[in-house]
C-alpha cells in the first residue's frame, strides 16, 4: 500500500473522529443521554458516505476517495460502511446473507461489549 493512501486516511481518520466528538456533544445538548445523540450521527454519517461516494466514485483519484470514505467516514462513523456493505448485499440480491450479517454484527457485539465490561470489572 502506498504511503499516500495510508497518510491520506490518517489525516481524514483524523479530522472524521473530531468531527463525530463535536457532533455528538452538539447532539447530547440538544437529545441529552440516550441512544439518540449516536443513532443521528450514525445516519448523518451514512448519508454523507452515500453521498460521497455517488459524487466520488470514479471521479476523483483513489487516494482521495479512500482518505475521504474509509478516513473520514470510518472514523466520524464505522456505520456507515456497516450500512454501505449491507446496500451492497441489497444490490446483489443477498438477503439472507444481510439478514445475518446485520443479526450477527449487532448480536455479537452487545455480546462482546458486556464480555468486555465483564471481564474488565473483574479486573
Amino acid at each position: 500500500m502506498q504511503l499516500a493512501v495510508v497518510l491520506s486516511v490518517a489525516v481524514a481518520g483524523a479530522f472524521g473522529a473530531v468531527a463525530r466528538h463535536l457532533a455528538t456533544a452538539w447532539m447530547r445538548g440538544l437529545f441529552g443521554d440516550g441512544p439518540w445523540p449516536v443513532a443521528v450521527v450514525n445516519v448523518v454519517g451514512c448519508f454523507g458516505f452515500g453521498l460521497c461516494w455517488s459524487l466520488l466514485h470514479e471521479r476523483v483519484s483513489p487516494t482521495l476517495s479512500v482518505a475521504v470514505l474509509a478516513g473520514f467516514f470510518g472514523a466520524f462513523t464505522t456505520f456507515s460502511a456497516f450500512a454501505f456493505d449491507g446496500w451492497l448485499l441489497v444490490e446483489d440480491r443477498r438477503y439472507g446473507l444481510l439478514v445475518l450479517n446485520v443479526l450477527a454484527q449487532n448480536g455479537l457485539g452487545v455480546a462482546s461489549l458486556w464480555l468486555g465490561l465483564t471481564l474488565g470489572a473483574r479486573s
